[in-house]
């Protein structure tokens, strides 16, 4: 079971223009994996549909992280706020000293959820403040294992809007359809935070990453670059990781006296250079390779394919 509690807030005494069109985009891609088989059970709270007050959000993260789910993610576009006493999750019905949920509070519960994997998305301004102790050193602000959390900005950092949508949103979203995918197209918390670091430069808005587990979870699967099957066949053509496959012009098409099952090999060879798992031996390109009776060899990420590969794990 895959839970999903996605909240958007717009309607605030500061109104916001964006909160609640990210919290759209990041339903909808939750609901379904690239293929469109069903992911997340998605609950959609956006306040354009009903006010979000402090009790109401609170309600919705305790039933989030109530049952034993395989995952249970938490995201929340909205207004954020520091005060002395941590960072908070500001709600509809904000008023001095009743801001709204407190992250603390939302780690605590987190923290003591059954469900196996845990992930909180926060776009706000100051939700780096979630998982960093508050002034009292609560134990809780500390992440248990199983969880993890991504936020748009540092604890005193604050989270843009553009065009509608929130930066980290956006990237995030773009992340999921496809831009943070392995080759086995899974995407994980990692490299959404990957994805969405590597595209803002050193003096935008700086994302946080904290997590505590000891395996990444993928939260949405697209069409991989390459098809498991391909990916098999890496022990099929390299029998040890250290083994050089020799080449010859007939493994290229273009030759001709060229061999159509060294073709079909040589071409998923190929596709192997293309995504860094395989590269030629003292040539520039696999076409020379060939035509020079050189040879290819596995790269370091490519051994650790043909690993998956000879373990059964693809």
């Amino acid at each position: 079971m895959r839970k999903a509690l996605v909240v958007g807030i717009d309607e605030y005494p500061q109104p916001l223009n964006g909160a609640v069109n990210d919290a759209k985009a990041m339903a909808e891609v939750l609901s379904t994996n690239g293929d469109g088989s069903p992911n997340f059970d998605v609950k959609l709270m956006i306040s354009t549909e009903k006010k979000i007050d402090r009790i109401n959000l609170r309600k919705g993260i305790d039933a989030l992280f109530a049952d034993e789910s395989e995952i249970a993610l938490m995201y929340f576009a909205g207004h954020g706020t520091l005060q002395s006493t941590g960072g908070y999750l500001v709600a509809t019905d904000v008023k001095e000293y009743n801001e709204g949920v407190s992250m603390d509070e939302l780690l605590s519960m987190a923290n003591k959820s059954k469900s196996k994997n845990k992930i909180i998305f926060l776009d706000c301004c100051h939700s780096g403040a979630c998982g960093v102790p508050a002034i009292n050193e609560n134990a809780m602000s500390q992440l248990k294992e199983g969880v993890s959390i991504l936020t748009a900005s540092r604890d005193s950092g604050s989270a843009l809007e553009v065009n509608g949508h929130g930066v980290f949103t956006t990237l995030a979203v773009d992340a999921m359809k496809g831009g943070a995918a392995d080759l086995r197209g899974h995407i994980t918390p990692g490299s959404i935070y990957a994805y969405v670091d590597q595209a803002l430069g050193a003096w935008d808005q700086r994302p946080i990453f904290k997590t505590n587990i000891s395996s990444f979870t993928s939260i949405r699967t697209v069409t991989p670059r390459v098809p498991a099957e391909t990916l098999r066949k890496l022990i099929k053509y390299f029998r040890n990781p250290q083994e050089e496959h020799a080449l010859d012009p007939s493994y290229e098409d273009t030759y001709k006296n060229h061999d159509p099952e060294k073709v079909k090999i040589f071409k998923d060879l190929q596709k192997f250079v293309s995504v860094g798992l395989v590269a030629p031996v003292n040539a520039e390109h696999m076409y020379y390779a060939a035509i020079n009776s050189k040879s290819c060899r596995l790269t370091v990420l490519g051994y650790q394919y043909w690993r998956l590969a000879r373990d059964r794990r693809i």
